[in-house]
């Protein structure tokens, strides 16, 4: 007899495994355990092995009510970063039958248009940075289920939140310099209204402080190239003696630096130490290589998906902050003997 070309159903892994449906849809649903025994599950898996069944998605979606879809919403800022948290939330949603539909807000942090007629119709939940608040909250993805990156998990929107350890970042960056022996820093911050921005500064100026005779200055920058050089540029004309040591918010902000400096005719790092913070491939391109803070962008990813499923599922997500690493390269040395007043 031909095999028919009809796809298999759930009904025929029934009769092959000599089982009811109901117990198929446990077995295929990974709800079997304590209702089915494990001889039984292993020959409706078998069954279903031998027939090519797949589930019919579409049709348990609609019974569900889900459309096992999950909106990342992020800033169009750091591309590179935020391609590694797409890649690790698309992998734990693959494993899970999800898809995730990647939204950058198109100028940043600002408002956007709702990528769908109804963002509530459409999606199961949403993944956002707080650096695209305002885009979260034009598309109406508040009202979904939540999980917020690199937001205060004190005044979050989201039912979740997830967050790198960028305190702990700042943390050994300020030790590494410290130990250097450098006391005069400047922080080169973001020009962006955002949590993980506040925490950088906050941690910053609270470890310096905690340090006799050492001395912290501010200049504020968009995260462009362009836009650190200048920063940088009109901070070393201030009067006083310059700084020993420039800690930069981002690897692009550093990047900027370097120009600054250069163009001074100052050399990193023997005038001035220069440190980042995101480890993104620029760190290595430039010369000398950067001395940066590693975030772990794939997993900050994965955890976020993780974080949406147990949302979804009515469980509690995991808690504590991703770890992340100094990486310590050639832009970082101790400071010259006799650095010199800003030019």
């Amino acid at each position: 007899m031909a095999p028919s070309s009809t796809r298999p159903t759930s009904r025929d892994v029934a009769q092959a495994a000599g089982v009811s449906q109901a117990a198929v849809s446990l077995v295929l649903g990974d709800k079997w355990r304590g209702r089915v025994s494990e001889t039984t599950a292993e020959r409706v898996r078998e069954a279903a092995r031998d027939l090519g069944y797949r589930p019919n998605l579409a049709a348990r979606n609609l019974r569900l009510g889900r459309t096992r879809t999950v909106l990342l919403v992020v800033p169009a800022l750091t591309t590179e970063f935020f391609a590694g948290v797409y890649t690790g939330a698309a992998r734990v949603a693959a494993r899970h039958g999800f898809g995730v539909v990647l939204y950058p807000s198109p100028e940043g942090i600002g408002p956007a248009r709702d990528p769908f007629a109804s963002a509530q119709a459409a999606l199961d939940g949403v993944i956002a940075s707080s650096m695209a608040a305002d885009a979260l909250t034009a598309i109406r993805g508040d009202q979904l289920p939540l999980v917020m990156l690199d937001s205060d998990p004190h005044g979050s929107l989201g039912a979740a939140t997830v967050n790198l350890d960028i305190a702990d970042g700042v943390r050994q960056i300020a030790d590494h310099l410290l130990g250097l022996g450098h006391r005069r820093i400047l922080h080169l911050a973001a020009d962006v209204p955002s949590w993980t921005f506040d925490v950088r500064a906050r941690e910053l100026a609270a470890r310096l402080a905690a340090v006799p005779g050492t001395r912290l200055s501010t200049a504020r920058a968009p995260i462009s190239i362009d836009g650190a050089q200048a920063a940088t540029d009109a901070a070393l004309t201030a009067p006083g003696d310059r700084p020993t040591a420039l800690v930069c918010d981002d690897d692009k902000l550093a990047a900027g630096a370097y120009k600054a400096l250069r163009r001074r005719g100052l050399a990193v790092p023997d005038d001035m130490s220069v440190t980042g913070l995101d480890d993104l491939a620029l760190a290595t391109a430039l010369d000398p290589e950067l001395t940066t803070v590693r975030l772990d962008a794939e997993r900050f990813g994965e955890r976020g998906m993780e974080a949406l499923l147990a949302v979804l599922d009515g469980r509690e997500p995991d808690a504590g902050d991703i770890p992340v690493q100094l990486v310590v390269r050639g832009s970082t040395a101790p400071p010259p003997a006799s650095p010199g007043p800003s030019a």
